[in-house]
């Protein structure tokens, strides 16, 4: 028989409820609804039929929900007749940290909501759902494209912790390698966030941990999603050259000609590095062999491991930047068109990244004064991120000694300068 869990994840995919949207109907916190959709929490008699109240379920959902444990009424307190006074101590100083983050305004620390909620997880067996995981890294990874640079960072480190606690329990079970896979996907996705804010050091340790956890895995296309991504991230950042190129070149020899999202971030990588050194033949084969891959990815049946795909436009932004560094501008100008269609106006990090490309085109096409112009509407409109500022830099690195004094270059200076980091908390 489906357990409530279940039938809640089943209604919300047929609905195409998000549990965040979830949380906001009943309302409640989306914490809450995700710990009862994996089973890690038992809902109330009311807070069940409310959620059968909203998706309609005529009474279907609010049965399967789970009787109390055999012996024990169904609150809160814990009724043994000799309760464990430092597991009750525990879990008060964490329910403490719970409510002085929230009257502050602060993030709730790692670990609190899972010590708190840790007795009824006892009760209810510690099931584990690793597809309700795999799914959080990729509901990670599309907010990624949605957010601004450090907004996931919070949520991200503390899903790690409760990740790494799961690994500690699992150790010797089925669950490892699966667990292993989730922890190198949120490891990839904190590096990623970590470098868009500057963090460096933070993201090589987070890709290093996401190298690892992908190798222990045996999961060959995530290891090589993750190499050709830290690859692709590290251009962006600035480090240095040699390591990039040994990061796509470790990522291509590990696929061994699979196809994947990674060989994909991996190619253009090299494509990047090849138009960098003037050289277009390299360029243009490693552009030809990543078209190649995305869609011959695209065809076969994915395991999913990977947080993000690439599609299509990821396949015209990328192919655009080397076409401009090879100072084709013509044809880089279509590859940003057909990106922009494909992309939609909330996935506010890839639209402004191709607009701060579009306004390089302009500036490699001589049209300097447009394409600084373009720039800076483009810097006053969405953060900054590890992408827009190194496109930046070759903005301004691009510029004739006379254009470096328009008004639009010293603003385009300014406003990078001034700009400050995203606050962590």
């Amino acid at each position: 028989m489906m357990t409530f869990g279940e039938k809640l994840r089943e209604l919300l995919t047929e609905q195409k409820i998000s549990q965040r949207q979830m949380a906001d109907l009943v309302p409640c916190d989306d914490g809450y609804v995700s710990r009862v959709a994996r089973g890690l929490l038992r809902p109330s008699e009311k807070m069940a039929a409310r959620f059968d109240e909203i998706l309609n379920a005529n009474g279907s959902l609010a049965a399967l929900r789970p009787p109390s444990p055999s012996g024990k009424p169904g609150g809160t307190v814990d009724q043994s007749p000799t309760p464990d006074q430092r597991d009750d101590d525990v879990k008060r100083r964490a329910a403490l940290q719970i409510v002085t983050a929230l009257a502050a305004g602060t993030a709730i620390p790692p670990r609190a909501l899972e010590t708190v909620l840790s007795g009824i997880d006892d009760a209810l067996g510690n099931p584990l759902d690793l597809d309700e995981w795999e799914a959080v890294v990729h509901e990670h990874g599309q907010l990624l494209t949605a957010r601004h640079a450090g907004a996931l960072i919070n949520p991200l480190t503390a899903d790690l912790v409760a990740v790494g606690d799961l690994l500690k329990r699992h150790r010797n079970d089925s669950a490892h390698l699966g667990l292993l896979r989730v922890s190198a996907g949120l490891s990839s996705l904190l590096a990623i966030d970590l470098g868009d804010v500057g963090e460096q050091r933070g993201a090589r340790l987070s890709w290093a941990t996401a190298r690892r956890a992908a190798d222990a895995s045996g999961d060959r296309d995530l290891r090589v999603w993750v190499r050709g991504r830290e690859a692709a991230e590290g251009q962006w950042s600035g480090r240095p050259d040699t390591l990039v190129n040994r990061l796509a070149a470790e990522a291509v020899a590990i696929a061994e000609n699979r196809p994947s999202p990674g060989l994909a971030s991996a190619l253009g990588a090299q494509a990047y590095a090849s138009a960098k050194r003037s050289d277009h033949a390299g360029a243009r084969t490693a552009l030809s062999s990543r078209a190649k891959a995305i869609e011959s990815q695209r065809l076969r049946t994915s395991g999913l491991s990977s947080p993000q795909l690439l599609g299509p436009t990821s396949l015209h932004w990328r192919e655009a930047h080397v076409l401009i560094a090879l100072g084709d501008t013509r044809a880089a100008t279509g590859a940003l068109d057909q990106a922009r269609a494909l992309h939609s106006t909330t996935m506010s990090g890839p639209v402004s990244t191709l607009e701060m490309l579009r306004a390089f085109s302009l500036v490699k096409s001589r049209e300097f004064a447009a394409g600084l112009e373009h720039a800076v509407t483009t810097i006053e409109a969405w953060p900054l991120s590890a992408s827009r500022r190194h496109l930046v830099g070759e903005i301004l690195g691009s510029l004739p000694d006379k254009a470096r004094t328009l008004p639009a270059a010293q603003e385009l200076r300014t406003l990078t300068a001034a700009r400050p980091r995203p606050a962590l908390i």
